[in-house]
């Protein structure tokens, strides 16, 4: 499986972005995807994920701000941020699991090569 990341660029303060995260090979509708953004560290931190059936999870900072889906016809899932503050700004990365969504880097097979998302105050 492979992961293109897309959508990332510099935003102000309280603005928007998508980002978009096209897969190759396998079957994209069973598996598992998630979002996890690094930032100055090395640590790559989840911020949300989406199951085979459609049904979603969030970190509590992404709650209410950050939407997930997916388009099974396309092979892309989504990652829509609004309200963004300067503290989103890292780089993002998708993933996939074969069979759901965990909250931890390392349970992800497959990953995307990242783009920078950068929030300006």
């Amino acid at each position: 499986v492979q992961l293109q990341a897309s959508g990332g660029g510099l935003v102000q303060a309280g603005g928007s972005v998508t980002l978009s995260c096209t897969a190759s090979g396998g079957t994209f509708s069973s598996y598992a995807l998630a979002w996890f953004r690094q930032g100055t560290g090395n640590k790559r931190d989840f911020v949300g994920g989406i199951r085979s059936a459609g049904d979603t999870y969030y970190t509590d900072s992404a709650k209410g701000r950050f939407t997930i889906s997916r388009d099974n016809t396309k092979n892309t899932v989504y990652l829509q941020m609004n309200s963004l503050t300067p503290e989103d700004t890292a780089v993002y990365y998708c993933a996939v699991n074969l069979y759901n969504v965990y909250y931890t880097a390392r349970m992800y097979d497959y990953w995307g090569q990242g783009t920078q998302v950068t929030v300006s105050s």
